[in-house]
This record gives structure tokens, C-alpha cells and sequence, in this order.
């Protein structure tokens, strides 16, 4: 479909280009970083009680995960979102 409008139509093919260029809006990454978060902390939960035995300092271990991920996440997309290279 992409390849049909760079051929056939090049106008349509540059508006949708500068529509992907767009930046993604602060709570979509928030939103992005939530999801992935709660993914990753059930995984650091597993592990976690996999490899103490215990629950309570396996949720001690995933709470802390869940938040400093959470932020280092954020940030990191908002960084990668100011880089044009790959847009």
C-alpha cells in the first residue's frame, strides 16, 4: 500500500510521510511506559520470587523496578522523539 502511493500518487505519500514525522504526544509515552511497566514488573516479580523464595521482598524488588523503569522510560522516549534519524 505504501509502495503504491510512492508510485502512483507521490502527493499522498509525502502528507502521510510528514504525518509520521509528527511528535508523539507526553501521555501516549506515559501511557506507552505504563504498559510496558506492567509487563516488565510482572517479570521482575517471577524472577524475583523465583530466585529468593519470598514473596514480600520479591514485591519489595518490583516495586522499586516498576518505578524507576517507569520514569527512566519515559525519558527515554522523549529523548528518542526529538532525534530525526529513522522519521
Amino acid at each position: 500500500m505504501i509502495l503504491d502511493q510512492m508510485i502512483f500518487n507521490k502527493s499522498e505519500a509525502k502528507v502521510s510521510f510528514e504525518q509520521d514525522k509528527s511528535s508523539e504526544k507526553p501521555l501516549r509515552s506515559i501511557a506507552k511506559a505504563l504498559s510496558w511497566r506492567v509487563i516488565g514488573t510482572l517479570d521482575t516479580l517471577v524472577v524475583s520470587y523465583f530466585l529468593t523464595g519470598e514473596i514480600v521482598l520479591a514485591a519489595s524488588i518490583a516495586s522499586v523496578d516498576f518505578l524507576t523503569k517507569l520514569v527512566l522510560y519515559f525519558f527515554h522516549e522523549r529523548i528518542w522523539n526529538k532525534v530525526k534519524w529513522g522519521k
